[in-house]
């Protein structure tokens, strides 16, 4: 969830002189060369994001004509990096890119890393928080985006409670641990890296899921995204990159723990036993139900985007289907 609460900075956004570094890359190059492009990551690496990197280690992307580069986002964040140019692909999630779009910047989805939302509200079982009703007089630690509140004020509702009787205290990057051991009760966190190092660390959590209360809140998260300079001048190298990375999370799905070992080799302070643990959670998680990897529905976008418009987190309505599209995975598809 780190990295897209700073879509609010997209409002005022300047594409002029933020020219596609595949462009340069494409220029005066004999038929043999790797076109370079670069990829962005939303934080540090993890099994979010095997894929990309599985893709790299087994020349799935030399076999598609591309070399390349991966990238962490520093202060400017990945989605700034990947609307404007100075990344061509990177890792995003469907709540920015909804903002996004309603505020008219160009990014777009092309593929979804996890099917469904994997995300909820997690606190330690000494804490009695089974149901929603039960964040009545807990202190939530959230990172201080407006979503927050309304999602956990829109699963309250369900369960006729009252978001005033909870206290919100931004955390910003502590560690899960630390902060309910500390400040807070409850905090949002994915199961399949969070959840699961509790796992390891014989720390039994409560969870409560996004996806058990409400249908709306099952969106994309995260998202693999580029932007519509890549896609109308580039459609052959978004093609490529896209071949390349979904034989990746393929791969993924299928072989976790050479996966999880390819990761570690890119990425070796990770903590090895956490790696392979979450490798094989998200293993059955990453296509799920549907048809291939990646699939993006509309309904989806449309649920989450009247979500979002009811709770006024949206100016306007969203035209879901710019938002994203299946038309660079391998089988095609529509938007």
């Amino acid at each position: 969830m780190k990295g897209w609460f700073i879509l609010l900075l997209f409002s005022v956004f300047l594409l002029a002189g933020c020219g596609n570094s595949s462009e340069d890359a494409q220029t005066e190059m004999g038929e043999n060369e790797l076109k370079k492009v670069n990829f962005v990551l939303d934080w540090t690496p993890n099994t979010n994001h095997t894929g990309i990197y599985v893709a790299a280690a087994e020349g799935y992307f030399a076999e598609e004509g591309l070399e390349v580069e991966i990238m962490m986002p520093g202060e400017t964040g990945a989605d700034q990096l990947i609307a404007s140019g100075k990344a061509d692909f990177g890792v995003s999630v469907q709540e920015a890119i909804t903002q996004a779009r309603v505020q008219d910047v160009p990014i777009v989805s092309i593929a979804a890393i996890i099917q469904h939302n994997t995300s909820g509200f997690a606190s330690p079982v000494s804490k009695n928080i089974h149901t929603p009703k039960d964040f009545e007089d807990h202190t939530y630690g959230g990172f201080g985006a407006p979503v927050e509140k309304s999602v956990i004020d829109s699963l309250m509702k369900n369960d006729h409670a009252d978001i005033n009787k909870v206290s919100i205290l931004n955390i910003g990057d502590t560690d899960f641990f630390t902060a309910v051991k500390r400040d807070v009760d409850f905090s949002w966190i994915y199961y399949g890296w969070t959840g699961v190092e509790a796992e390891l660390r014989g720390e039994e959590l409560n969870m409560i899921y996004l996806t058990d209360y409400s249908k709306k809140l099952d969106y994309y998260t995260p998202v693999i995204a580029t932007n519509e300079k890549m896609i109308h001048k580039n459609a052959d190298i978004v093609q490529a990159f896209m071949k390349a990375v979904s034989k990746g999370y393929t791969f993924a799905i299928e072989q976790p723990e050479k996966a999880a070992n390819i990761l570690l080799a890119a990425a070796p302070d990770l903590d090895e036993e956490l790696v392979k643990a979450s490798q094989f959670w998200l293993a059955e998680r990453y296509q799920d139900d549907a048809a291939q990897w990646g699939e993006q529905d509309l309904s989806v976008w449309e649920n989450y985007a009247d979500w979002m418009l009811e709770y006024n987190l949206l100016d306007k309505p969203l035209d879901a289907k710019e938002a994203f599209t299946n038309q660079f995975l391998p089988n095609g598809g529509n938007k």
